[in-house]
């Protein structure tokens, strides 16, 4: 976790800051990029956006998004190696700032009240907050898919029994024959930016992420794929490569989204 630093002139103490583009944003907090910028009130444009998450001096919990996409990923790639990094924004690359995290944070900035929502003003857009992933759903699902991508090795080691693959053909579990079927159908008409996004993986395959309405994909280019379903609580389906998967992920990776 960052240090916490002056961001502007208002005090925002920096707890932490996260990516919002087509290749990379908080998954948990939609389907694709577009969805995710809804949900926050900002526009989907192509370049993102980068957001930082802190207090102000009275402890207010704030979100601000800024265009200037590579000094957040700057800082972030800094904090990942254990370097300090002051993130400051310049007061024009601001887009806004909004009341409330749209992150769940367990680290708070020494010094100031405890974090809480700021005191709303009138006409003041209700303060984010985090999805509620406490429950079976959407986000849960989309975390579930983020714990796979992140832990492939382990995930991998518990479906070597070809028996426990879902095949696609007439046999196949429902769920995930209607899961391959729209991902395919995303090779005919791209989705919206973000619900395909590949990244880098062992060798020379890749990591692909796959969403849709009530599902999610994990798949690597040189293997098989897992999907979760909102409909099945908990389940995870492995899908064996069989004859037709490495032509659809070479196909979806094709069109995904990459980190720049």
């Amino acid at each position: 976790m960052p240090t916490t630093e002056s961001a502007d002139n208002d005090q925002l103490f920096v707890l932490t800051a996260v990516l919002l583009t087509p290749a990379q944003f908080p998954s948990v907090l939609g389907d694709d990029y577009p969805e995710v910028c809804a949900g926050l009130g900002l526009e989907p444009y192509a370049e993102g956006y980068g957001l930082v998450l802190g207090q102000d001096s009275e402890g207010a919990r704030w979100t601000v998004a800024t265009e200037d996409v590579s000094l957040v990923a700057c800082a972030i790639a800094a904090w990942d190696c254990g370097m300090e990094y002051d993130l400051s924004p310049g007061e024009g690359s601001i887009v806004g700032a909004m009341p409330g995290w749209p992150l769940a944070l367990a680290v708070s900035a020494p010094g100031v009240p405890q974090p809480h929502d700021p005191q709303p003003q009138e006409g003041d857009p209700a303060p984010l907050a985090p999805p509620d992933a406490e429950g079976w759903g959407p986000a849960q699902r989309r975390l579930g898919a983020d714990e796979i991508a992140m832990q492939w090795a382990a995930w991998r080691e518990q479906v070597d029994d070809e028996d426990s693959f879902a095949e696609p053909g007439d046999h196949a579990h429902k769920g995930v024959r209607r899961v391959l079927e729209e991902a395919r159908g995303y090779v005919n008409e791209p989705p919206p930016p973000g619900r395909v996004r590949s990244s880098f993986a062992a060798g020379e395959a890749r990591t692909l992420r796959v969403d849709g309405p009530g599902w999610s994909m994990v798949a690597r280019t040189d293997d098989i794929a897992f999907v979760l379903l909102d409909d099945e609580p908990g389940e995870v389906h492995p899908v064996g490569r069989g004859p037709a998967l490495p032509g659809l992920l070479s196909s979806l990776d094709e069109l995904a989204a990459r980190p720049v």
